[in-house]
């Protein structure tokens, strides 16, 4: 029993380094009018918004109940250079495990990095750029 325990505990320990996506961080869009699009989700949706013009959602991992993820919504005033250099209306943030092992992989596959990896108290950011010119944003967060 015991060894099997430590088999479960190396696998765990070793997929928590394994470079991949394991959520979704944040949810960004282009809107026309920002104050009135805050407006409308909160007062037909409920979405409380915070300082910044975003909302956030927690949850519960179902594997780990004690961790908590949280997921951003926010909108972007239309053209906002935050979304740069793609052109599409919408920006995906994806949370990571092993962020500098996930880019070394994206480099060999010839994924376009945007910018470098940077660190923050809440986590490590990268961008990149997929197959359609679609910007993502990638989060490994603190745990």
């Amino acid at each position: 029993m015991e060894e099997q325990k430590s088999k479960d505990a190396k696998n765990i320990s070793s997929d928590a380094q394994v470079p991949k996506v394991t959520g979704i961080g944040g949810i960004f869009f282009f809107s026309e009018d920002l104050q009135k699009t805050r407006d409308w989700y909160t007062q037909n949706l409920g979405i409380e918004m915070n300082d910044w013009g975003s909302a956030s959602f927690e949850s519960r991992a179902i594997d780990r109940a004690q961790e908590i993820n949280s997921l951003e919504w926010t909108p972007f005033k239309k053209g906002d250079d935050y979304f740069s250099p793609s052109k599409k209306e919408y920006m995906i943030n994806y949370r990571v495990q092993n962020i500098e092992g996930l880019v070394s992989k994206l480099q060999k596959n010839g994924v376009t990095i945007v910018d470098s990896i940077s660190t923050y108290s809440y986590g490590k950011f990268v961008h990149i750029m997929d197959e359609e010119g679609t910007k993502i944003e990638l989060w490994e967060p603190v745990l």
